[in-house]
């Protein structure tokens, strides 16, 4: 996706299906969030379909600022809020919401972001450089080794946690992100290298998600969120990782003031696979406020 402006952004995934959730039960005149606007493209297409007006949220001031340029012809129809979709509470009632979780293919591509070790830069990993204050390096350098452990084994699920552990604590500081890759390579048993991902893979999800407390974010926005809802509105969530899923589905389970709409998690067709290979992984879980 690109932006009126040049600016190249990540294609939204699952689009037409949230799209279709959140406006096919009268919501097309009504507000939606937008919790995580990215580049926008959610946004877009409800707009496009015609939702009245986005609330469009987002703690990365970058992607924030490639959804405005987007996203600028809507002008007043859409209301922008720079911050955690967890700390944010809309000023009036809306009809639904969408939040697009994990990180974005432009903050990957940016080595200075230091998301991703397919280039080498900073150890950094904040969406929001400004209120967070904890980089991956100050985890890094600073964790003992039983709270690396910790970190790659329930956010990483990473098999080889202690060993990888062990080794960073031998051999830190790390400021890098092809650095700390590279010892987690030679790491691992030989058998573990010639899988299908890197084995850097679980341990930088692992990083990512304690950096930005992503998973302590997801728990409080799923708490709060049928406080904003109209009765009937919708909570369309799009999931990357295990995790996620899994405490989207739990929390739609177990919260009686949730009606579930999509039983089994909605994923992309072949088609949308080959186009985006971000949609892969995807998944669509979709609940509507009772009453």
């Amino acid at each position: 996706m690109r932006s009126p402006l040049g600016v190249s952004y990540h294609v939204p995934v699952l689009c037409a299906q949230v799209v279709e959730f959140l406006i096919s039960s009268g919501l097309r005149d009504l507000v939606i969030m937008d919790a995580t606007v990215g580049g926008g493209g959610h946004s877009g297409a409800l707009l496009q379909a015609g939702v009245k007006k986005i609330i469009a949220v987002d703690q990365d001031p970058e992607a924030l600022a490639a959804a405005q340029l987007y996203l600028q012809e809507w002008g007043s129809r859409v209301e922008w809020h720079h911050g955690n979709f967890a700390d944010f509470r809309p000023q009036e009632p809306v009809a639904g919401v969408v939040a697009d979780l994990g990180v974005s293919s432009a903050q990957l591509d940016r080595p200075e972001r230091g998301f991703s070790f397919r280039h080498d830069g900073p150890l950094d990993m904040r969406m929001d450089p400004v209120h967070m204050l904890k980089s991956a390096a100050d985890w890094i350098n600073t964790s003992d080794e039983e709270e690396l452990v910790a970190i790659f084994s329930q956010y990483g699920e990473e098999p080889f946690s202690r060993r990888i552990a062990h080794q960073i604590v031998a051999k830190r500081p790390f400021f890098r992100t092809r650095p700390l890759a590279e010892l987690i390579w030679q790491t691992v048993p030989p058998a573990a290298r010639r899988g299908r991902i890197h084995p850097a893979t679980r341990v930088f999800q692992a990083l990512r998600i304690v950096v930005n407390q992503e998973l302590q974010a997801l728990e409080r926005f799923l708490e709060q969120v049928p406080e904003w809802l109209l009765p009937g509105g919708r909570l369309a969530v799009i999931s990357f990782h295990s995790l996620e899923d899994r405490l989207v589905k739990w929390t739609f389970r177990r919260d009686p003031r949730w009606q579930i709409l999509t039983p089994k998690p909605i994923q992309a067709d072949p088609q949308e696979c080959q186009a985006n290979p971000r949609a892969r992984s995807a998944k669509l879980r979709v609940a509507a406020k009772e009453g």
